[in-house]
């Protein structure tokens, strides 16, 4: 019954608190201007963490809430597992679109990999910046897909995240299995060989017989661990 609520609602945002939810500027508009809401309709609120209540629509010209509480809190339990998606970014956009649709398939944790033979490579402040503006992406894909989490999004070399779980997806490796929580998709060159040997024979996956651009391979990932886990 509550999932079916916030199926139903005419939009889901993500706020900082569900007891005084407040739209950050970028939600204001989209709920007045774009979907042109009117007062009384149904909106869920998300604190990203879990939790979740149905408000309704105020007057968007008024000085009172934009958002009034009509429900009670709602706290999901966490998945089973945590299940992580790494790529390497690549040019333009494409590094949005990624992370857009790995949070609209339930991934957990989203790593952006500074691997051996990475063209693009995030550093520092600009990789700051970078994951700072993939966040806000996360948020909107959040509001598309109704989650009541937002993903972890991070900047990590390949080793740090190589362990239990953990597998590279490579032409020639093996299947996925429930075992494998965390794939990781290589640069448009591909993995080194220092990496290949880190990860071992054991621990590269095929994602199908076709060859991938990166960021297809990323989201291919993210379709088959949610898969394999239920999502």
């Amino acid at each position: 019954m509550a999932d079916d609520v916030r199926r139903r609602a005419a939009a889901h945002v993500v706020v900082a608190d569900l007891d005084a939810p407040d739209p950050d500027d970028d939600d204001r508009h989209h709920l007045a201007r774009v979907l042109r809401l009117r007062p009384g309709e149904i909106v869920t609120v998300t604190d990203g963490a879990g939790a979740w209540r149905p408000c309704e629509f105020g007057d968007s010209r008024g000085s009172g809430p934009l958002l009034r509480p009509s429900g009670p809190v709602v706290v999901e339990p966490a998945p089973a597992g945590e299940l992580t998606v790494g790529f390497a970014p690549v040019k333009g956009d494409r590094p949005e679109w990624v992370v857009q649709k790995l949070t609209e398939l339930g991934v957990d944790r989203i790593v952006v990999l500074r691997a051996a033979r990475s063209v693009v490579r995030w550093d520092g402040e600009r990789a700051d910046r970078h994951v700072e503006r993939l966040g806000r992406v996360a948020r909107g894909a959040v509001g598309q897909c109704r989650r009541v989490r937002l993903p972890r999004i991070e900047v990590a070399e390949p080793v740090d995240l190589l362990g239990p779980g953990a597998v590279l997806a490579e032409p020639g490796g093996r299947e996925l299995t429930a075992a494998d929580r965390i794939v990781l998709v290589g640069p448009e060159g591909g993995w080194s060989a220092e990496e290949l040997a880190l990860a071992g024979a054991r621990s590269t996956v095929t994602l199908g017989g076709a060859v991938l651009r990166a960021e297809t391979a990323a989201v291919a990932a993210g379709v088959r661990l949610g898969a394999l886990h239920g999502r």
